[in-house]
């Protein structure tokens, strides 16, 4: 299911970005507070700045709703991650500023990335699919930086399951910083789980770490 499937009775393509873009603003928001399930369509009109009516001529469900914020979360972050992969600089140092970057860029998501793992269970079997893929995309980008920058060729099972490490690791910076601030500022987060990710990868390192 991708974006252009939610279907709208309105046919200007912009100004259907410009109303869903306000949508998903206002029922970040929203979910941020309450949650999907507490939060109703009417509220998320309101906060979004127009009529019950209005919205329904850009979306079908509250689930439409849900699946465009989802695509929106991981639509900046493939963006901001694109924005620091350099396949032109296959160096160390390039990836550990990638990967520093998604650490960092997960840090200012916190909340948004908890309302895609609380609510994607809240979405169709089709919908949870397609948002779901776009998470392996996530993983494959940090395949592919992975893969570029070393100066020796892993396994391909290592580089996935590295890849999904380091995914989670970002993630768990949202999940479990109320604890993990007792004893780590972001930056000796990164640096750490960087040495331990460039240990896997057989890679001693005299870079300062986390610059990037």
């Amino acid at each position: 299911m991708k974006e252009n499937k939610v279907l709208s009775s309105v046919k200007d393509e912009e100004l259907i970005k410009i109303r869903r873009d306000q949508m998903i603003k206002g029922a970040l928001t929203l979910f941020k507070e309450k949650g999907f399930h507490r939060t109703t369509t009417r509220e998320i009109a309101k906060e979004s700045g127009f009529s019950i009516g209005t919205l329904y001529e850009y979306i079908r469900t509250k689930e439409d709703v849900l699946y465009l914020v989802c695509d929106s979360i991981h639509g900046e972050v493939k963006k901001r991650l694109e924005a620091v992969v350099d396949v032109k600089k296959p160096t160390i140092e390039n990836f550990c500023n990638v990967i520093t970057s998604f650490f960092r860029l997960m840090d200012d998501m916190q909340e948004e990335i908890l309302i895609l793992y609380q609510e994607v269970k809240s979405l169709s079997k089709e919908t949870r699919s397609a948002v779901l893929q776009k998470e392996r995309e996530m993983a494959s980008m940090l395949e592919d930086a992975i893969r570029t920058c070393l100066p020796h060729e892993l396994p391909k099972q290592d580089i996935t399951l590295l890849a999904n490490n380091l995914l989670i690791q970002g993630h768990m910076w949202g999940f479990r910083r109320w604890m993990l601030q007792k004893e780590f500022t972001l930056e000796d987060y990164i640096e750490k789980q960087l040495k331990f990710a460039l240990v896997a990868m057989g890679i001693e390192s005299s870079t300062k770490i986390g610059e990037g």
